[in-house]
């Protein structure tokens, strides 16, 4: 994929919203990406509270370490944050929003401007028993509903990444729950305000 491709995060302190922004700058640096940054939100990160960080991707490199303003990728870790995240401006004409959600993306709806991707990953969490402070673990499950939504970075790449970034057995376990996401995000495209709809299905 050529360009540059700028992905914001939104979510809650302590949901790990600068280690999933890492770890895609990561994966996306094995991959082949020459041009990788990734920043988190300046201020108070107290636990709960809204914050954001961003992921920049591209083929050359990347001059830029500003926050993301208008994102090419929004993925929100915390489904209640849906409409600040989308709001006017905050998301890029044809642009994709990858929600946290037991939704489908028809049911969380759009208005033709953007792709919406859905995946239950406080579901997945606790299926694989992934949680942190007693609560679920949804960062890691994002990064791969973000891979089959975009298809911009590989599970491959991010089997590596998160290799990078964690113990061999949290990888192990998160990876696992990665590749499930993977296999369950649903996705509703927007392509000339028609939405066609696109769905991962079970398959490896």
């Amino acid at each position: 994929m050529m360009g540059m491709h700028e992905i914001i995060w939104h979510g809650r302190g302590g949901q790990g919203v600068v280690l999933a922004a890492q770890i895609l700058a990561e994966a996306a640096y094995i991959q082949g990406f020459p041009g990788v940054t990734s920043a988190p939100t300046f201020g108070p990160e107290r636990r709960g509270a809204p914050l954001t960080a961003s992921t920049r991707i591209s083929d050359r490199t990347v001059r830029t370490f500003s926050q993301v303003a208008s994102a090419d990728i929004a993925v929100i870790l915390d489904e209640s944050l849906f409409d600040a995240a989308t709001s006017e401006g905050r998301i890029k004409e044809n642009g994709l929003v990858i929600v946290n959600s037991m939704l489908t993306p028809q049911q969380i709806g759009t208005d033709g401007n953007f792709s919406v991707a859905t995946v239950d990953a406080i579901g997945i969490a606790r299926e694989y028993h992934l949680s942190m402070g007693g609560s679920p673990v949804v960062n890691t499950p994002l990064l791969g509903a973000l891979s089959m939504a975009s298809g911009l970075v590989s599970l491959e790449s991010i089997e590596k990444g998160i290799k990078k970034k964690m113990s061999r057995s949290k990888a192990s376990s998160n990876f696992q729950a990665i590749r499930t996401a993977f296999e369950r995000t649903k996705v509703l495209r927007a392509r000339n305000s028609k939405p066609e709809i696109q769905d991962s299905g079970e398959k490896r």
